[in-house]
């Protein structure tokens, strides 16, 4: 039987423009989802025309999104408001079915980018007075939700007086926007410095195809922002750092008005916090660029944002002393010393990790921080084994940025694909310590010569007068 496809409007948030399409597709592969584009989406606008052959793929797609606020069923979308209502009107026998007497309805009113009053917005709703609506209305869990949306293009300051497309449809499905505030860093119990925000979060949980059942790692767990969101996808997490002082909630704490921290405050917490502990395995302290795991276990997903050397330190166990050693005596009580873990090393590390113990399809999500004049994509961590599908940048500053990177394993490697000799990865610590420290110069000598030309200024302002 041909399949029946329908058009919708997927109308998303305003914000992680470029990490929609990353999103998106990594979730119709997940559900296993045909989707077609009716219309080719521009990148900085907050709508895509799609199709789908059944209302419940679009709802399916749209309830597992965090960049969606919601999918509409199309009925109408036009370039004008009178247009769309003379295309509507040749339709009123098509909607019939969901306005009978015993269905409830509501119709929200949007206007994208210029702002209305409330009555303005119902003198827009009351234009579509001809529809053959008999049900009562409820605003609350209505059977019938109705959308009307005008767009009015994406400069705030200078709207245009007309807008430029205008929508009206079925709401099928909302995203999970109310998610972000469940899971907000400012009532969560244990956060550090380096806490991700919710919605990255749950962004790179998505990415990573997070499913009920999946064991998720996350080899740099920090305060554990990561298996939060992938908890919360179903996943059962493991986590692990080489930082004895986080992850026993030992630090200095990150909220400003805190004087310390709670006795209780760790990984745990959180997830007790969500109601997530049932998908809490374990959070372990160890040095990841040490060999730890059974080389036969797999993980289906490893999401992680490694250090970059700038607010967190990078270490691994190890020494700068030649032929060091420690008695059996100390053995008992010594505390392992730490030298730098540079961040070639982590990614290098890293990737060969994720090739050798990510299941066959599994996925690595990780962050990569690089200057933005120097990017481009040969400088990203390859490996044989692993194809990149995503790669989408989070400006930090004028100067640096990082990209969410997905990779997904394709096979199993080689004895020669697990040492990855003279691979090389750019260095982003060292090359922006020196870039800050030129930018600091450069500050310097333009503060001294504005000093110099105000002296002088001021001297010959003096000799002036005294003449």
């Amino acid at each position: 039987m041909a399949k029946s496809w329908k058009k919708y409007l997927l109308w998303f948030a305003q914000e992680h423009i470029e990490f929609r399409n990353a999103e998106i597709e990594s979730l119709l592969s997940l559900f296993k989802i045909e989707m077609r584009y009716a219309q080719k989406p521009q990148s900085k606008e907050p709508f895509w025309i799609v199709e789908f052959s059944s209302e419940g793929d679009a709802q399916l797609l749209t309830s597992r999104s965090v960049s969606l606020r919601n999918c509409m069923e199309l009925w109408g979308h036009e370039k004008s408001v009178d247009l769309l209502h003379n295309s509507l009107r040749k339709k009123c026998e098509i909607f019939a079915p969901y306005f009978s007497p015993n269905k409830s309805f509501k119709i929200e009113v949007e206007t994208y980018c210029k702002h209305f009053t409330q009555q303005e917005k119902v003198n827009k709703l009351e234009t579509f007075n001809y529809l053959p609506i008999e049900g009562q209305v409820r605003l609350n869990n209505p059977d019938t939700c109705l959308q009307y949306i005008e767009y009015y293009g994406i400069i705030p300051n200078d709207p245009p007086e007309l807008p430029h497309d205008v929508f009206f449809g079925k709401c099928v499905a909302y995203g999970l926007r109310q998610l972000m505030k469940k899971l907000s860093l400012k009532t969560r119990k244990f956060i550090g410095n380096t806490s991700m925000d919710p919605q990255l979060s749950l962004l790179m949980a998505n990415q990573a195809k997070v499913k009920n059942g999946d064991i998720i790692l996350d080899p740099f767990v920090g305060s554990g922002s990561l298996l939060v969101a992938a908890a919360e996808f179903g996943g059962y997490v493991f986590g692990s750092d080489i930082d004895y002082l986080m992850l026993h909630g030992k630090t200095k704490p990150s909220r400003i008005r805190q004087q310390k921290r709670a006795s209780d405050e760790s990984v745990r917490a959180n997830m007790q916090q969500y109601n997530l502990e049932h998908k809490y395995l374990d959070v372990l302290i160890n040095d990841f660029a040490m060999v730890f795991w059974r080389d036969s276990f797999e993980f289906d997903a490893i999401i992680t944002d490694p250090p970059y050397g700038i607010r967190e330190s990078t270490e691994k166990v190890g020494t700068e002393k030649p032929n060091y050693t420690v008695s059996e005596e100390h053995l008992a009580t010594h505390i392992p010393a730490k030298i730098e873990y540079g961040i070639p090393s982590i990614y290098k590390d890293l990737i060969i990790f994720a090739s050798k113990h990510l299941k066959v399809g599994g996925r690595l999500v990780c962050w990569f921080p690089v200057l933005r004049d120097d990017y481009t994509v040969n400088c990203l961590p390859k490996h044989p084994c692993l194809k990149l599908l995503a790669n989408s940048e989070q400006p930090l500053s004028k100067v640096t940025s990082r990209r969410l990177l997905t990779y997904e394993k394709t096979k199993h490697p080689s004895v020669d694909e697990l040492s990855l000799e003279g691979v090389t990865i750019q260095d982003f610590r060292e090359k922006y310590f020196l870039l800050r420290e030129e930018t600091r110069k450069e500050k310097r000598h333009k503060e001294a010569a504005i000093r110099k030309e105000n002296w002088d200024k001021y001297i010959k302002n003096k000799q002036n007068c005294a003449e």
